[in-house]
């Protein structure tokens, strides 16, 4: 049988089974935002779609107690297609998993140095290879040496997790329909000059966009960084079904008591989010003190092979 659906001039996925479900318990299936790729939808989606719809009856009196307009001028705007497909993945991912966030700090002083340093070594202008191909580099660095924040759980009951042998990096890019999360595969294979083209090209076809469905899928840890737009510490969500997430916060100067002196230094702020049913506390703190050698003085400049 076909598993396209029309609405309103689109196409949606489901399967005969989630169609037949969706009939007996008496929901349009073209009203269910669907999980699967491509926003395929299953049977599940169909349950916490019903769920939904209860949990709003019953709370009636509290949300919609009163019209907002009653108190002033309003706008009614349509939430941008982007963020309706995101919002029941975050809702899965911050209801389902036991988020726990570790934050620390990562001095970058030379690897900030070496960065601004280099140059094309044929026309000698300064490369602008942002601080976020560093990162990147370091992050799969850290996933050799701990595997468990390169997993999935597939079936937590039966204590099954699948090993990731790959390094696809998930990278949050904001744009103007909302945020997307695409990957860059094969980070182990590539150099900063490479990691910083594609993020370039991934981010402007995001913008565009020009990315393909299947660039959000398969990844093996995300990165969402707001150092270009400010702020320090905070709690990002995973992407699920993986199973951490690592915020990157502004770095600034500070302050720091090296070699019997205080001494400035540039810091950048790591928030690592992490799900406690793979990941304990004690295995999240070596996995930042890790990332954080990687990104100091005796690493940095390794990561620009």
């Amino acid at each position: 049988m076909n598993d396209l659906v029309e609405k309103n001039n689109q196409n949606v996925l489901s399967s005969p089974k989630a169609r037949k479900f969706a009939r007996e318990v008496g929901v349009d299936v073209r009203d269910v935002v669907g999980s699967e790729r491509l926003g395929r939808v299953i049977e599940k989606d169909i349950k916490e779609f019903v769920s939904s719809k209860l949990n709003k009856k019953e709370n009636i009196n509290i949300n919609k107690e009163y019209d907002h307009s009653e108190f002033g001028k309003v706008e009614i705007k349509e939430i941008q297609r982007i963020k309706k497909i995101a919002a029941p993945h975050l809702v899965n991912s911050w209801k389902n998993i036991p988020h726990v966030t570790n934050h620390d700090e990562a001095d970058i002083t030379e690897m900030e140095e070496f960065r601004n340093s280099l140059k094309d070594i044929y026309t000698g202008e300064k490369k602008k290879i942002t601080p976020l191909a560093f990162i990147i580099k370091a992050v799969v660095s850290s996933l050799r040496k701990f595997p468990s924040f390169n997993s999935s759980i597939d079936d937590i009951e039966n204590g099954k997790i699948t090993l990731k042998k790959y390094y696809h990096i998930g990278i949050a890019v904001d744009t103007s329909h909302g945020l997307m999360v695409p990957k860059i595969r094969n980070v182990d294979k590539k150099n900063i000059n490479e990691i910083s083209e594609e993020l370039k090209k991934i981010s402007e076809d995001c913008r565009n966009l020009k990315i393909d469905k299947k660039e959000f899928f398969g990844g093996s840890i995300t990165i969402t960084s707001l150092g270009g737009i400010g702020g320090s510490f905070f709690t990002p969500i995973i992407n699920y079904p993986e199973v951490a997430i690592l915020g990157v916060g502004r770095s600034y100067k500070k302050q720091l008591f090296i070699n019997e002196k205080f001494t400035t230094r540039n810091v950048l702020p790591l928030s690592l989010s992490y799900d406690h049913r793979i990941i304990d506390g004690a295995e999240a703190a070596r996995f930042n003190n890790d990332l954080k050698d990687n990104l100091g003085s005796n690493f940095a400049y390794k990561l620009a092979i």
